[in-house]
């Protein structure tokens, strides 16, 4: 329980019980929780997308207009989460195309400062959420964001147990320490059995050809690394 709710706290806003002091092997643990602290979001974001397309309206009879609504759905996660997949992002983008050797490429993306690459990126990012959000027929919007960071808090398992870290030290150590590929089953298999209870068991096989399609992916990445021949 004490991992999840670091987890919890790491990935959000949300502080259920205020934890100051972390180990490295609690912190280290709350990957595996990860997939659970995207079901709290996804909770979040499907009540809302209801509220503002059916639940107004019902309750008060105010209609919330297409536009605003996306802008709202749109928003809302970078307050929930505080940002910290943006930050991510955009220091990946000024590290990727600064156009450096590797080590370089570490130092920006460690880099506090954003550079402009970092900062376009995002407003694309954040134009094609909206477009997304505002073209998805109205009737899938609850849980499609219901779904949404659950299977996004997997990717992110996935990356960790699968990859070394790229720094000697830091603050991903822990993560890649106590995240394995063993424990990283256990993970994909429970959050597999929670999307069909949550999308029900025929869309079972949709997120099964998918994740199909992401595994082989990562395999052929770990050959590209590991082996002398690629």
């Amino acid at each position: 329980m004490k991992a999840f709710l670091i987890g919890l706290q790491f990935l959000t806003r949300i502080q259920v019980v205020k934890q100051t002091v972390w180990t490295e092997e609690d912190f280290g643990k709350s990957v595996r929780y990860f997939p659970l602290v995207g079901l709290v979001l996804g909770l979040l974001y499907g009540f809302l997308a209801w509220l503002l397309t059916w639940g107004l309206e019902e309750i008060a009879g105010i209609s919330i207009p297409e536009h605003f609504r996306a802008a709202v759905l749109a928003v809302v996660p970078f307050l929930a989460t505080g940002g910290i997949h943006c930050d991510g992002f955009m220091d990946t983008v000024d590290g990727i195309f600064s156009g450096r050797e590797r080590d370089r490429m570490l130092e920006i993306m460690k880099d506090s400062r954003t550079g402009s690459f970092g900062v376009v990126a995002f407003g694309i990012l954040l134009l094609m959420q909206y477009s997304l959000l505002l073209d998805m027929p109205k009737e899938n919007l609850p849980w499609a964001l219901l779904v949404m960071p659950v299977v996004g808090r997997l990717m992110m398992t996935g990356a960790i147990s699968l990859f070394p870290y790229a720094r000697p030290d830091g603050m991903g150590k822990a993560f890649g320490k106590y995240a394995t590929p063993k424990n990283y089953i256990f993970i994909v298999i429970y959050t597999l059995l929670l999307l069909a209870i949550l999308d029900g068991w025929l869309l079972l096989h949709i997120y099964l050809l998918f994740y199909l399609v992401f595994v082989i992916f990562l395999l052929f990445l770990l050959m590209v690394h590991y082996l002398p021949f690629y």
